[in-house]
């Protein structure tokens, strides 16, 4: 009975106290994995994106990429090949790994030129240690599958059939090795071998540059393609196209901000929202919707019937499937917002199924990336007609034209 009356008693002084920033709202823990902490709140883990990326590794290369001191914002890639060296992109170059975490310049080629076989790698790897240049063996390549995949290949094996799984951050992790299929389908995948970790950076801000752009005079969308190639940023600027068309962008021409629409997203290969069970790591802005890891052609045609979305925004259009769908958009009164592969309009002109999109005028808008400088450099602004809105001046093939 006393120890009820003291139970009662603490309670009544709790309610008493005012609510202090000192309260208790939530547990939390902090947890140490070799080089990898985070703080547990309400069973969400919250950690920086180096440490997202580190957690995959063994405790081996856990550690040495511990150690590399390059600005983490500026690393694309990591790539694993079993029995060949660790490789790191940032800023667009290529760095092979030392033990001692630091990086070197490109990879120096084993002079070994009459070795065949399981000979020559082996030969290879001993090289490669002497100039203290990580390698990736075996057995680490399999515990990274473990630990990427959460010690259940099960549970992932629908993800890894595309070629890739996303983990928690948007980090997707591309796979290759050994495929069973039936027929002209990809059953499951083995002997996994060969990984690429695409490092995740969403860059707030980024298509400032270009929103002033990509509105018509009433406040509408313009149906927008957005060209590049490879590791040009294209996914980084639709990303931020689509947060700020969802928010509400503020324009420079229009003096004031546009109020934003409903986005709808198909996110087949999970870059843009890069969703994780389910839940977008990317702000994609507070009225999208996103269909994940869903074929774009189906995608587009089921988030017009059941989103009512004014805008709809897809990665890497090209097959003629794709076009089908976008025509389908069109004619339902949905602005669109695209990126293709691609070195210039000409290139675009040339593929089959789009060219004759960019012939029918269905694009409003075309932005030209190109490599110079950072990421996402826009070099062209285009009209639907051709014409040059925007070019920047070392730009020589911006010039006043129609297609």
């Amino acid at each position: 009975k006393e120890g009820k009356e003291k139970k009662i008693e603490a309670k009544s002084v709790l309610a008493a106290q005012p609510p202090t920033g000192r309260c208790c709202l939530f547990f939390s823990s902090s947890h140490i994995f070799g080089h990898v902490s985070y703080i547990e709140v309400k069973g969400v883990k919250i950690m920086a994106g180096r440490e997202e990326v580190l957690k995959i590794f063994p405790r081996d290369l856990r550690t040495i990429l511990g150690q590399v001191t390059v600005d983490f914002d500026r690393v694309q890639e990591i790539r694993m090949r079993t029995q060949k060296p660790l490789l790191l992109i940032c800023g667009g170059r290529e760095y092979a790994v030392k033990t001692d975490g630091s990086l070197a310049v490109g990879i120096p080629d084993p002079p070994v030129r009459d070795i065949r076989g399981s000979g020559r790698c082996q030969e290879q790897e001993r090289y490669w240690a002497r100039a203290g240049i990580v390698t990736v063996s075996q057995a680490q390549m399999k515990e990274t599958v473990e630990y990427m995949c959460s010690f259940s290949l099960y549970a992932a094996e629908e993800e890894l059939r595309q070629g890739f799984i996303t983990i928690q951050g948007g980090h997707r992790i591309g796979v290759a090795g050994r495929t069973m299929a039936l027929g002209q389908d990809i059953r499951l995948m083995k002997s996994i071998s060969f990984i690429n970790i695409r490092v995740a950076h969403q860059i707030q801000g980024c298509a400032n540059q270009v929103m002033e752009y990509l509105y018509s005079d009433d406040g509408r969308f313009l149906n927008t393609l957005v060209i590049s190639p490879p590791r040009c940023g294209k996914t980084t600027l639709l990303r931020d196209i689509i947060r700020q068309v969802s928010d509400g962008p503020r324009t420079q021409r229009a003096g004031r901000r546009i109020p934003g629409v409903s986005v709808g997203v198909v996110d087949e290969r999970s870059e843009l929202g890069a969703c994780y069970q389910g839940v977008p790591q990317n702000d994609l802005g507070m009225r999208t919707d996103i269909l994940d890891c869903c074929p774009k052609s189906q995608g587009m045609m089921m988030l017009v019937r059941s989103m009512a979305p004014q805008v709809i925004a897809v990665d890497e259009i090209g097959s003629r499937e794709d076009v089908q769908a976008i025509e389908y958009v069109r004619n339902c009164g949905c602005s669109l917002a695209a990126t293709i592969h691609g070195s210039s309009l000409e290139d675009i002109m040339q593929k089959p199924a789009v060219g004759e999109l960019i012939h029918q005028g269905a694009f409003e808008r075309m932005i030209l990336l190109d490599c110079r400088g950072a990421a996402g450099h826009v070099a062209s602004i285009w009209d639907g007609g051709g014409n040059v809105l925007y070019a920047d001046g070392s730009v020589k093939e911006a010039e006043h034209g129609s297609i």
